[in-house]
Order: C-alpha cells, then structure tokens, then sequence
C-alpha cells in the first residue's frame, strides 16, 4: 500500500528542484486546506494546476478582479472564465 500521507518538506524540496508533479501536490493541499495566499504563491512559481484551482474559486465567488490578477499570473483559462463571466453580465444587463 503507498502512503499518501506525505510530508510538506519533501514536496517543497522536490517542487523547488523543479517537480511539477510534487508543486501540483502541494496546490492540492494548499487548497484542500483553504490557503489562497499559498495557491496563490504557488501559481506564482508556474503551478498551472494552482491556476486551475484558483481560477475554480474566483469563478464561483464571482471576483472579476481575482480572476484577472490569475491570468496576469499566466493561467490564460482565468481571463476566458472573466470574459464568460463578463459576457454573461452584459448579457444580463441588456434584458
């Protein structure tokens, strides 16, 4: 049986040599969690799938602005979510 209980400190030091794997686990865990400004550092270092994770929250939330701040990160799905979420606004508005 693997253990999935795996330490932070590990996956740090295998994400900081450039795992992507081991920085995609630690997004999981940051999120799992409820630490945005964690994913949110982690997106910073390249983490795509933070990105994703983030970009999940903001569109739920509604928070254009959150939105646009993960796309200029470089997570591109964040500002077609925000364009979706303005659309739709404007869409809205002229009913």
């Amino acid at each position: 049986m693997e253990n999935t209980n795996i330490d932070r400190e590990p996956l740090r030091e295998l994400a900081d040599e450039g795992n992507e794997t081991a920085l995609d686990r630690l997004a999981d865990l940051a999120d799992a969690a409820g630490h945005l400004e964690e994913l949110s550092e982690l997106l910073d270092e390249g983490s795509m799938h933070a990105g994703s994770l983030l970009t999940r929250r903001a569109a739920a939330a509604g928070d254009l602005r959150e939105l646009q701040r993960i796309s200029d990160a470089g997570y591109d799905e964040a500002g077609s979510r925000l364009e979706q979420l303005l659309r739709a606004s404007a869409d809205e508005s002229r009913d």
